[in-house]
């Protein structure tokens, strides 16, 4: 449950991070465009933005909070904290999250990232004072909300940059949300292991941070443009201009210029949602397409899964006694770090994506079907720290990937709609398995039984894609011998294409030649 926030932070399509760098695949304008900017201002905006994100990601408290409610200051059980608590996190995002994607860009990002940072504060008020089990799926709600607003940061940079820019200012802001979940996480190990301070304590220190950034969020200047609504409004008001001067031009033509706007204006939501829901048809149709795009819906369902309760499958592994026992937040730490190299790495690889990518998602899911396995059957709690690491990284390793493969052929607005649908698919069936294995309503496993179903998932993923993998590759080297076979035909259709003139050339003048003949006919007969 700890891994609320960042499990949001981690897609990062999830999708900040992911929407980050999908958008600037999409659409690259000319460089000369984004030297128009005033350089002053949009740096020091970007700056600013860098910064609140850096503040807003720090919470000391954060790998710690599971801890927190099975100790003795808050009292809860295993029990209700895996099958009460945690599962109102995913419903409380799923009902939230559609309407946090529509009103970011109608509301123009800020009052979203406001939200935010308030939701933020309200969680920690409540870790801090509230006692009673009610209060903690409170708790769990305004974490849901925290996720879905996230989305409202990396699109907030539409609004400082042109497009030209948009690719490095993401960088900047993803490193700085990175940075921040590593020092809260040291900050947290320090706290605990050196300081030797109660978990009450760090909740506090964690509330004086998010209120930091809440007083942020408020300081960031409002946007005047957005992705979809506001960018309507700006056609519709140059169309208003247009009529305008159309009207001064012509006078007499200033009803039908009228009526004519008027009908324009009336069908911007078909030109932003109805011709974009036709693309997707087009986009479901291409195999690497929806290859990836079923990849971040059942992959990233799993991998929430397992963040969502990994910490407590620790407690139940190695039940700490005392605070300066747990390790949390170093091994969050150490995550986090080789979740960005590997990251980083995978912007290097380079194969045909086209025939290998069933290959490569089904290896990496089998490695973290074993990894399950073996964080689901452990006794050793440090193979069970090594085991999360690898399992989170290798997840990360291929979100960059999928981005790409997802956004390289679409426009910044399609990518948007893609990513969206994606992560709602992905959050309905969290809700479902969470309903089916994890709540009380459900079957109510425990924790390793949980472990033993994502294990089992997993597996289904891996055996399902490497089928497919089998499938695709035997169809590529199968088809090589006719592909070599064509490569060699130029030659006798070039030779056949010639004698295919010859005749057509012999045809043609026997044809000149019989009206030539005709025409000679015609003239002798007219003499006489």
């Amino acid at each position: 449950m700890d891994q609320k926030v960042r499990a949001a932070e981690a897609i990062e399509g999830n999708a900040d991070g992911d929407l980050d760098m999908a958008v600037c695949t999409s659409e690259e304008p000319p460089a000369s465009e984004g030297l128009r900017e005033e350089p002053r201002k949009w740096r020091w905006a970007v700056i600013f933005l860098c910064f609140y994100g850096f503040m807003s990601s720090i919470k000391p408290g954060e790998p710690f909070i599971t801890p927190y409610l099975l100790s003795a200051e808050k009292n809860f059980t295993s029990q209700q904290v895996t099958n009460e608590i945690i599962p109102v996190l995913t419903y409380s995002y799923m009902a939230v999250l559609v309407p946090a994607f529509l009103l970011t860009d109608l509301l123009r990002y800020k009052p979203l990232l406001v939200l935010q940072s308030f939701s933020q504060v309200v969680i920690w008020v409540i870790l801090l004072l509230g006692t009673s089990l009610l209060e903690m799926q409170f708790m769990e709600f305004f974490y849901g909300v925290t996720m879905a607003c996230r989305v409202a940061y990396s699109s907030y940079i539409f609004s400082l940059v042109s497009l030209s820019l948009y690719q490095r200012v993401a960088s900047y802001s993803r490193a700085s949300v990175l940075l921040g979940v590593f020092t809260s996480s040291v900050l947290g190990q320090l706290f605990i292991s050196v300081g030797r301070i109660r978990y009450n304590t760090l909740s506090a220190i964690s509330l004086g941070f998010v209120s930091l950034g809440l007083v942020l969020s408020l300081c960031l200047p409002w946007p005047k443009r957005s992705l979809f609504f506001n960018q309507a409004r700006r056609e519709a008001a140059s169309q208003v201009a247009a009529k305008a001067e159309l009207d001064k031009m012509n006078p007499k033509d200033s009803q039908l210029t009228a009526a004519v706007s008027t009908c324009s204006a009336s069908r911007w939501k078909d030109s932003i949602f109805v011709q974009m829901l036709m693309e997707l048809r087009t986009v479901v149709k291409r195999p690497n397409m929806r290859l990836w795009s079923l990849w971040w819906v059942f992959n990233s369902t799993g991998y929430y899964l397992v963040l969502f309760y990994v910490h407590i499958l620790w407690s139940k592994v190695y039940p700490a006694t005392e605070n300066n026992n747990v390790y949390n937040g170093a091994v969050e730490a150490a995550s986090t770090l080789l979740s960005v190299l590997t990251s980083f790495i995978a912007g290097f690889v380079k194969i045909r994506w086209n025939i290998w990518s069933e290959l490569v998602i089904g290896s990496i899911t089998a490695v973290q079907a074993a990894l399950l396995l073996l964080m689901g059957t452990t006794d050793n709690i440090w193979l069970c720290y090594v085991a999360y690491v690898l399992f989170r990284s290798s997840y990360q390793f291929l979100v960059p990937i999928a981005t790409f493969q997802i956004a390289s052929s679409l426009t910044k607005e399609l990518c948007a709609l893609v990513f969206g649908i994606n992560t709602f698919l992905g959050t309905m069936l969290k809700s479902i398995m969470n309903l089916i294995f994890a709540d009380k309503r459900g079957l109510a496993l425990d924790v390793h039984s949980q472990f033993l179903v994502y294990f089992i998932y997993f597996t289904l993923l891996t055996v399902t894609y490497l089928t497919c993998a089998a499938v695709v590759i035997f169809r590529h080297f199968r088809n090589r011998p006719e592909r070599r076979e064509v490569s060699r035909q130029p030659k006798s259709t070039e030779l056949s294409d010639m004698d295919d003139c010859c005749d057509a050339h012999k045809h043609l003048c026997r044809t000149i030649i019989r009206m030539q003949c005709c025409q000679m006919q015609r003239e002798h007969f007219a003499g006489f």
